[in-house]
């Protein structure tokens, strides 16, 4: 990673009457490897600080435009890496709700199928074989549009969730970078930003989660959305809302550090010089995500009973607390030990991962869609500011 001002040894430029200058300005993005381009004082793009290896792709742009003469035609290339100066935090902001709206919604359908196949009491109306025989279950028997009830409230807490997710990993990282390992990408920096990332994203995405997951439950007893937030909290409470926010955290959290840590590494040897190269980023983001969700299906399966309150867990609970001491038992399963207990009650260390296949195939295409769209409209945008602000300099020229 390039800081400002910082030129590799290894740099050459072409002509000595241009006028150099280095925009090695480490991006609010703060990925890696930035391209090192060199800019003359038009504008143009004179070089690269990279070395070409022998049969690498070319990921850097080649040498060429070295005049001095502005031309109206020629745009200039840039690094979507190296974000313009000042850029805001808007843009990553913007990319961010994009991608987590589209990653959810695209998803969604096997999302409802992991949810079911994590009931720790499936009723034999729903018991799968595996996710494509739900699937076609879930349509036969109760329609084509059941497997996308309750997407609604998913992607009215995904934009905001996500917008401050990639904002504020981004930030982070990016600092957290600069002061641990200047000039180089830092692994320790990358899992200590995504954890921050995801206290925010949580405290947004929790109560979306609870109504998503008791909507998309089999036989479940809500008309819709509306119905399931009224009747939580007439019956349960606000509280219900957040009842597994520390469980979400503790699953997210190794999660979101493990997924950030592998998708980085991976993005150093597909992508060691951070082009935008979508191949790259599908793959990372694919690979990373399958690992973190198979890693952490244990604390997903608690997660899931701590949402949907299952009624004959909760029945084993009520039993269980009536053999220690007879009396009135709790309602409810709250927090992560009563869960971890009820799951391991109920059907042993193979219970903890049930519905492992349904998430990690919901994960690696939902981890693509997320980095591959991130990273296409934070391109985007990076080239609009970055023209706005080559417009801007040559009208205070003239």
């Amino acid at each position: 990673m390039e800081v400002d001002g910082f030129v590799s040894p290894h740099s050459t430029l072409e002509s000595p009457a241009v006028d150099r200058r280095v925009t090695g300005a480490i991006a609010a993005t703060g990925f890696g490897i930035l391209g090192g381009s060199v800019l003359d004082a038009t504008g143009g793009l004179v070089g690269s600080f990279s070395p070409r290896v022998m049969g690498e792709p070319d990921f850097v742009s080649t040498l060429h435009r070295t005049t001095t003469e502005p031309s109206a035609c020629a745009e200039p290339e840039i690094d979507y890496e190296g974000l313009p100066q000042g850029a805001p935090s808007s843009t990553h902001m913007l990319a961010g709700a994009v991608a987590g709206i589209m990653e959810h919604c695209l998803m969604y359908p096997i999302d409802c199928v992991k949810t079911r196949m994590q009931s720790l009491h499936p009723e034999p109306g729903a018991r799968y074989r595996n996710v494509m025989d739900a699937l076609q279950q879930i349509v036969r028997t109760e329609g084509v549009w059941r497997p996308i009830r309750g997407v609604n409230v998913l992607a009215v807490g995904a934009g905001p969730a996500h917008a401050l997710y990639f904002a504020c990993y981004e930030k982070i990282k990016f600092s957290l970078s600069d002061a641990i390992h200047p000039g180089a990408n830092s692994h320790f920096a990358n899992g200590v930003a995504g954890c921050a990332a995801t206290v925010l994203h949580d405290a947004i995405m929790n109560p979306a989660e609870v109504v998503k997951q008791r909507v998309q439950m089999f036989n479940s007893p809500y008309r819709g959305v509306m119905d399931c937030m009224a009747s939580l909290l007439r019956q349960e409470g606000a509280a219900a809302f957040y009842r597994s926010y520390t469980t979400q955290l503790t699953m997210n959290v190794p999660f979101q550090a493990l997924h950030f840590m592998t998708y980085e590494y991976l993005q150093e040897l597909l992508n060691p010089h951070r082009q935008y190269n979508p191949s790259s980023h599908v793959v990372s983001g694919a690979l990373a995500g399958a690992l973190a969700a198979a890693a952490t299906t244990p604390l997903d399966v608690c997660k899931t009973l701590l949402n949907t309150q299952e009624a004959q867990a909760v029945h084993v609970i009520q039993a269980g607390a009536a053999a220690v001491a007879p009396g009135p038992g709790s309602r409810y399963i709250s927090g992560l030990g009563e869960a971890f207990r009820t799951v391991y009650r109920t059907g042993g260390v193979p219970a903890f991962f049930k519905g492992v296949q349904a998430r990690v195939i919901y994960q690696m295409p939902s981890t693509a869609i997320s980095w591959s769209v991130y990273e296409f409209f934070k391109n985007v945008i990076t080239k609009r500011q970055h023209e706005k602000r080559l417009r801007g300099e040559r009208d205070g020229d003239k």
